[in-house]
């Protein structure tokens, strides 16, 4: 089995997401140990409470009680099969290192990618301005909390009242003191151009929602007031005539006031290829991603929460618009913040990812001096 490469970075299985292994992982036979001894954990731990979410005790014959017994059974398969995954994987991992690829097969390969994805562009778990310990591949995130924590309050996605389908619209982040930054194509989901620019479709509203999950009642249903969105969307500025970017109007802060707007990066960083980012968003599973079924069912719990999606940036095409990242962005994170680890500036907007090639983000930077972007006071830095 070949690791593919392509210009942008190689990928596996098809996948806009994750590079080749030996890109990944400096020392694959270290991973490969690591994941292993967490497998072994993972077989001695009690099986019931920590794989189901459970607490109830089992029954006197030490199974579950009959109500939850279904749920435990589809949680015991899940995690017999991501076992026999990530055992492949790693069995794909010690071949690498030896210098056998050559030698991995199928399994090991479908494997192989699991790691890659869990290991080295993870999408981390995150709650409130706090995000879950990282895998030791990115242990360097742990030094960077405060300045990352910053940076979780000012995203959000965007909650949709009156739209004849959908609860949520991607994700969205703050850009300036009373804007938001995202997609056209989020954007054009609630609002629609006409003779004197774009405006809100009929009947339809907006929020930014900068929690982990919706509301127990998202729009356009009642919200109680304890679940009441906070940062409404109130108009928009101006989309982008050739760039995938909206900007949209926050109404004034009321009570508590707003974080602090993401640094926009003014300039480009040096040495981009290789530069370690980061996304913020809410990835959500996608049916046209070529992932095989095993790799969906290992990340479904990924997916419709926010996340920390660490990854490094591996080209810029100028003249395109576009900057390619290879964070593990899983499904449509559209609207996502690329930011950079090092100064924590925003470097891109993500919009999408293409298979076989990898994510692509709107590098703001080159658009510094964009009127539009002008006209919204963008928090250029």
């Amino acid at each position: 089995m070949r690791y593919g490469s392509g210009s942008r970075g190689g990928t596996l299985g098809g996948s806009p997401v994750a590079t080749r292994p030996e890109d990944v992982f400096s020392d694959p036979g270290a991973v490969a140990a690591r994941v292993r001894a967490r497998l072994e954990e993972e077989l001695e731990s009690p099986e019931f409470p920590e794989v189901t979410g459970f607490d109830e005790a089992t029954g006197a014959d030490g199974e579950p009680p009959p109500r939850i017994a279904p749920a435990v059974e589809v949680a015991r398969f899940a995690r017999e099969e991501r076992a026999r995954v990530l055992e492949a994987g790693v069995s794909g991992l010690e071949k690498l290192a030896a210098g056998r690829a050559d030698a991995i097969d199928e399994d090991e390969y479908v494997g192989v990618a699991a790691i890659v994805l869990l290991e080295g562009r993870p999408a981390i778990p995150v709650r409130g301005r706090n995000f879950a310990p990282p895998p030791e591949t990115w242990a360097v995130l742990d030094g960077e909390r405060a300045a990352i924590g910053a940076s979780l309050a000012a995203v959000g996605r965007v909650v949709v009242g009156g739209h004849p389908s959908l609860d949520w619209i991607g994700t969205a982040f703050l850009a300036g003191p009373e804007v938001v930054l995202t997609t056209r194509r989020v954007a054009a989901e609630f609002c629609r151009a006409d003779d004197t620019g774009w405006a809100f479709r009929p009947g339809m509203t907006a929020r930014l929602a900068p929690g982990e999950k919706l509301p127990a009642h998202p729009a356009p249903g009642p919200v109680a007031a304890a679940e009441q969105l906070p940062y409404e969307i109130t108009g928009v500025i101006g989309v982008h005539p050739d760039a995938d970017l909206a900007l949209l109007r926050l109404a004034p802060p009321t009570g508590e006031p707003r974080p602090d707007p993401l640094a926009i990066a003014a300039d480009a960083p040096a040495d981009l290829p290789g530069r370690a980012v980061y996304v913020i968003g809410y990835p959500a599973g996608d049916g046209r991603r070529d992932e095989p079924e095993t790799m969906r069912r290992i990340f479904m719990d990924a997916y419709d929460l926010k996340r920390l999606q660490p990854g490094r940036a591996t080209g810029f095409s100028p003249g395109a618009l576009e900057l390619w990242h290879d964070c593990s962005t899983l499904g449509d994170n559209g609207g996502a913040p690329v930011v950079d680890l090092a100064d924590h500036r925003v470097l891109g907007l993500h919009t999408g990812g293409r298979y076989r090639v990898g994510n692509v983000a709107v590098p703001l930077w080159e658009l510094v001096d964009d009127p539009l972007l002008a006209r919204a006071e963008v928090n250029w830095v």
